[in-house]
C-alpha cells in the first residue's frame, strides 16, 4: 500500500464480531491503511476487543483512536443540545463518566493510547462555575488514564478553540488533545479549522476530515456536504496541519448511509492524498 494512503482512514463501528471484521475488510477495500473505532457503552466486551486484533491484524489496518460514545438522550442543536449533549449535563454525568473510562479500558486492552468524546458545550466564561465543574470531572478522567499512558481527546465542535484551549490549561494534565473534526467547527459556527490551528494546532493528535456550512438559523447545525464541497478550505488545513508537525491519521466521516457515503469516502481519499503528495 502507498505510504499516504496508510495515514487516511475512516471510522469502524464496534458491534457483533461478525460486523467488526466487515468494518476493518471495508476500509482496507477501500486501500486505506487506519480506522477509529466507535465505541457505545454495552459493546466493549472481551469478545469485541479480541474480534477487533484479529481484524486488525488481518486486513492491515492501524486503529488510531477509540470515539468513546455515552447512554441517554442526544440532540444535535442549540437548544436541548446544551441539555444533553456529552458530559456537561449533570443529570447524565456521573454514568457517562464510568461509560468513558470502561471505554478507555476496552481501548487499553487493544493497544490503543488515544481516546475520543464529545465534551458537550463547555462554558464560554470561565468564571461560569459549571466551568470548574467539567474541569474537576476531565481532569479525574485524565488522572486516571494516565496512569496507563493514555490521551483523552476533544472533539471539536461546542466549543470555540479558545475555550477548548483554556480548558486543556486548566486542566493541566499533560495527556490531552484534540481530534479536530473540520466540519463541526463550521457546523457549530464556532470557528474556521484552518485559523483554529493557531490556537489548537500544537494539541491535534487526531482528525475527522468532514465538510459542511455554516449554519443559517439559531437553532440547528449547518449543513454536512462531502469533503471538498463546503467551506473547509480542505488543502489549505492539511498543508498547514502537516506544517505544524502532525505525522497522524486523517480519519474521513461522511454522516450519510449507503453507497453514496462509499463514492464520497472515496472521493474524500483522493482528495487527501493527493494534497498530501504535495506536502
Amino acid at each position: 500500500m502507498d505510504e499516504i494512503y496508510k495515514r487516511i482512514g475512516t471510522l469502524v463501528p464496534i458491534g457483533s464480531p461478525e460486523k467488526i471484521r466487515e468494518g476493518f475488510r471495508r476500509v482496507h477495500e477501500f486501500r486505506m491503511g487506519c480506522c477509529q473505532l466507535m465505541a457505545r457503552p454495552g459493546m466493549t466486551t472481551p469478545e469485541a476487543a479480541e474480534a477487533v486484533l484479529a481484524a486488525s491484524k488481518e486486513f492491515d489496518v492501524y486503529i488510531s483512536a477509540v470515539w468513546a460514545g455515552w447512554s441517554g438522550p442526544a440532540e444535535w442543536n442549540f437548544y436541548e443540545g446544551p441539555l444533553t449533549l456529552g458530559l456537561m449535563p449533570h443529570e447524565y454525568r456521573e454514568k457517562r463518566v464510568e461509560e468513558v473510562l470502561d471505554e478507555c479500558r476496552f481501548a487499553r486492552d487493544i493497544g490503543v493510547t488515544d481516546v475520543i468524546t464529545h465534551v458537550g458545550f463547555i462554558p464560554e466564561n470561565p468564571n461560569d462555575p459549571e466551568f470548574e465543574s467539567i474541569v474537576s470531572t476531565l481532569r479525574h478522567i485524565c488522572k486516571t488514564i494516565g496512569e496507563f499512558g493514555q490521551y483523552f481527546l476533544f472533539e471539536t465542535g461546542q466549543e470555540t478553540p479558545t475555550t477548548l484551549l483554556r480548558t486543556i490549561e486548566e486542566i493541566g494534565t499533560g495527556n490531552l488533545g484534540v481530534n479536530l473534526d473540520t466540519a463541526n467547527l463550521i457546523l457549530y459556527g464556532r470557528a474556521n479549522p484552518v485559523d483554529a490551528l493557531d490556537v489548537i494546532g500544537k494539541y491535534v493528535r487526531n482528525t475527522h476530515m468532514k465538510d459542511g456550512f455554516y449554519p443559517v438559523s439559531g437553532r440547528s447545525l449547518g449543513k454536512e456536504v462531502p469533503l471538498g464541497e463546503g467551506k473547509v478550505n480542505v488543502r489549505e488545513f492539511i498543508k498547514k496541519l502537516e506544517g505544524i508537525g502532525y505525522k497522524g491519521c486523517y480519519c474521513i466521516e461522511r454522516e450519510i448511509s449507503g453507497e453514496q457515503q462509499n463514492l464520497d469516502i472515496i472521493a474524500a481519499r483522493e482528495l487527501i492524498a493527493e494534497t498530501l503528495r504535495g506536502c
